[in-house]
């Protein structure tokens, strides 16, 4: 179920906690945890509904203009039945934590049957540490580049990288991947020694996800975390070519979770 980043962020302020779609039938269960940028958004509720039947007030809490924006959205897939998904904030993605724990050699020992398994039921012969390797070598560059090195396709790639990013291995950025600690302790157990030339990951709260253009944008400032972020006035972060509405309030609500502001 595909969100867009100011709906999430919209969800996690408690302020959307409806979604509507035309599907042939239901895509998520009451019960599922979706992973997103902004940590985990539960369902609550599935239901059929008649988008004639639909409320002003439930179009709100969609984060439509109004319900008559949200029946033409709806209008696109008409053949389709129409279904409100309840939505809430379930707090932030377990895999950050997991990201950041160092394991122990036992934990090493049983990372390392796991990627040797994965690497046993590749239909390409062994990609784990190939692909470890290459984040290590190389993080913040783009997985089409990232794949084209490995002499691989795009999507394969990025579809073995979310294996490695579920163990706690990697970290996803708006461009490009990093190894997580967890991810350089485990490379660093393989070779015997810890990498010392290895790019060290900027000190501080990590920016969110807010898109690649915004991304770059800030980077060119050499901005790459939060704590840089709150010494900027909210006309500076608008005043970069990149940086759209949607972005500055995603790194608004994750300056407000730690209680910090814009400066200025």
């Amino acid at each position: 179920m595909m969100i867009r980043p100011d709906t999430l962020a919209a969800i996690k302020a408690g302020e959307v906690d409806l979604a509507f779609r035309r599907w042939d039938r239901p895509r998520v269960l009451v019960g599922t945890r979706l992973r997103t940028r902004v940590g985990l958004i539960e369902v609550t509720g599935v239901e059929q509904v008649a988008p004639s039947r639909i409320t002003a007030a439930e179009a709100k809490r969609a984060g439509a203009g109004s319900v008559v924006e949200l029946r033409r959205m709806l209008d696109a897939k008409a053949e389709r039945p129409a279904w409100r998904v309840t939505l809430r904030y379930a707090g932030a993605d377990p895999r950050e934590t997991l990201r950041a724990t160092a394991p122990d050699a036992v934990e090493v020992g049983t990372i390392r049957a796991r990627l040797n398994r994965l690497d046993a039921a590749s239909s390409i012969g062994p990609w784990t540490r190939a692909t470890l390797a290459i984040i290590d070598r190389s993080p913040t560059v783009r997985a089409p580049d990232l794949a084209a090195e490995l002499g691989r396709d795009t999507p394969s790639f990025k579809r073995d990288v979310r294996k490695l990013k579920e163990m706690g291995l990697t970290e996803s950025l708006d461009i490009g991947y990093r190894l997580s600690p967890r991810g350089a302790a485990v490379v660093d157990a393989e070779s015997g020694a810890p990498r010392l030339d290895r790019e060290a990951a900027p000190t501080g709260p990590p920016l969110p996800r807010i898109g690649a253009p915004a991304t770059r944008a800030l980077r060119a400032q050499g901005i790459w975390t939060l704590e840089q972020v709150r010494d900027l006035s909210e006309a500076r972060l608008t005043g970069l070519h990149g940086v759209g509405p949607v972005a500055v309030r995603l790194l608004r609500d994750a300056l407000a979770d730690r209680g910090w502001a814009f400066s200025g």
